[in-house]
């Protein structure tokens, strides 16, 4: 839809050319006067409908309900949000057990719908993962995913308790090192908020969000870690579940150590299938003649970085600890993540360059990579994990817990089996053992599982649908290689955005078929 439209003038005596000069400075004037009014281009130029909601969350003083309004501004940061984005800052509860008590600032970010107010359906909230990641600055980054999404609904992100601008976790060297040093730093520099930035807050600030922008119903797009945040809101607040997505499913039923256990376990089998990939399609490959040798020469490699780290650039090395990361990182992305998976590891088997695996992992699920230095998502990590988990293990569980990640995989286990010591001597006791998310009475939920999923295990999605509740959990089971599915399965985009779109959910038992049908 265009902007204003020009009047030809009817001024008597104009000659032809005069008239078509004329022409043109109205026509550019009125295209300018619509560039600068949108500089969106894919933005409606019919005036915007605010939706308002009539269902605060119960038990809020009106401060922060019916007498809050979100003042959206143009983002300041991150640097990829100045352009297209607004951004806000939401008043929560610090506890929400003393909601007349102190309060936060929940960090916000939006990028309008573009369709006409009769097609929008309202605010899509997501959440990219972690725990630990900023929803700030992922939602620039991770735009191009969800924009055929604006037609019906504003795209919006936050950063969640502990992470980026949202009461920011610091456990480094000093209050202002954004790094992470342990739980005795965590105590010293964030003793006062580590109690209330577990996922059972953020899901209460989920349902004021909601509220405040102008949402009957959560409609919600939840990956990875996501996926338990999305589910305990559903809990908490079963009749104000609108469309709700949970893509790349955790499992609801196992607890902290087991699910260190499950996950090490399925990145060991998605390198398996690499390795065979690679023995049959790749000349030389660098992984040997299938899983049995890769093992072996993975081991090798190992031992070697132990002693002597590779040069990765930068300044930085690669060592054994690295090298297991990196791996996962590659096989994330799937088959695509494969043929530049074995062009590393040739190069830092016979060249000792590290290079390329620290350069082409990207680290969006690797709990242990160190996090970029103007991030604080490595402490917000642990913190928000110890803050939902209540296991506080002993020396002797610990042992025996380490020794079980170890032995379930010979590639990744002596890397993963550092994860069983992230609570101990945590300052603060967890919430619970396993989280509560039976959802009685909810409106469909879309859990997504993707069958070689190597780091939130397929089982997980199907453990996690049946938890929801009958009637709940409509699960989708995708035959695809990597860690999430949605955008890059044709099958899964169509089914997910038909549901977000329509409320309708898939047939039960759907298959979308991927690269390993």
């Amino acid at each position: 839809m265009s902007g204003a439209h020009p009047t030809r003038s009817r001024e008597p005596g104009l000659s032809l050319g005069a008239r078509i000069v004329a022409l043109v400075v109205l026509v550019a004037f009125g295209a300018v006067s619509a560039w600068l009014q949108h500089d969106d281009p894919g933005q409606s130029t019919e005036p915007r409908t605010e939706f308002t909601a009539s269902n605060p969350p119960a038990g809020l003083p009106t401060a922060l309900t019916t007498g809050q309004h979100l003042h959206w501004s143009s983002c300041t940061s991150p640097p990829t949000a100045r352009t297209g984005y607004d951004c806000a800052t939401m008043k929560a509860p610090l506890d929400y057990r003393k909601p007349d008590g102190r309060t936060i600032d929940v960090a916000l970010i939006r990028r309008k719908a573009t369709g006409p107010n009769s097609r929008r359906i309202g605010s899509l909230v997501l959440n990219f993962g972690g725990p630990g990641v900023s929803g700030v600055s992922g939602l620039p980054d991770f735009m191009n995913q969800y924009e055929p999404l604006l037609d019906r609904y504003d795209l919006v992100s936050f950063d969640p308790r502990g992470v980026g601008a949202t009461i920011p976790v610091r456990c480094g060297k000093s209050p202002d090192d954004t790094g992470f040093e342990g739980a005795d730093a965590c105590a010293k520099y964030s003793g006062a908020i580590l109690p209330y930035i577990g996922t059972s807050h953020t899901a209460r600030d989920l349902d004021l969000m909601r509220y405040l922008l102008g949402d009957e119903r959560l409609h919600y797009f939840g990956v990875s870690y996501g996926t338990a945040l999305g589910a305990v809101y559903a809990h908490l607040y079963p009749s104000h579940v609108g469309r709700l997505v949970l893509e790349a499913s955790v499992d609801p039923t196992e607890d902290f150590d087991e699910k260190q256990v499950s996950q090490v376990k399925a990145v060991q089998a998605a390198f398996d299938r690499f390795a065979a990939h690679c023995a049959a399609h790749v000349h030389p490959c660098p992984t040997g003649d299938g899983p049995e040798e890769a093992a072996r020469r993975m081991q090798r490699l190992a031992d070697r970085l132990k002693k002597k780290p590779a040069p990765a650039g930068s300044g930085e090395t690669l060592d054994a600890i690295d090298l297991a990361y990196d791996v996962s990182d590659f096989l994330e992305r799937g088959t695509d993540g494969w043929a530049p998976l074995a062009k590393a590891l040739t190069a830092v088997i016979d060249h000792n360059d590290g290079r390329p695996l620290n350069e082409g992992a990207d680290g969006s699920g690797s709990a242990e990579r160190a996090a970029p230095s103007h991030d604080n998502s490595r402490a917000a990590l642990s913190a928000i994990t110890c803050a939902d988990s209540s296991l506080r293990p002993g020396f002797d569980r610990l042992d025996r817990d380490e020794a079980r990640v170890k032995t379930a995989s010979p590639v990744f286990g002596a890397a993963w089996s550092i994860s069983v010591y992230r609570c101990y001597n945590w300052p603060f006791d967890g919430e619970h053992t396993k989280p509560q998310v039976n959802a009685d009475g909810a409106a469909p939920v879309l859990v997504v599982g993707g069958t070689g999923d190597p780091t939130t295990p397929y089982a997980g999605a199907r453990h996690m649908a049946r938890a929801l509740g009958d009637g709940v959990g409509v699960l989708l089971t995708v035959e695809e290689e990597g860690h999430g599915t949605y955008p890059q399965n044709r099958c899964v985009t169509e089914t997910v955005d038909d549901y977000l779109r329509t409320g309708r959910t898939p047939a039960p038992g759907k298959v979308c078929r991927g690269s390993m049908s």
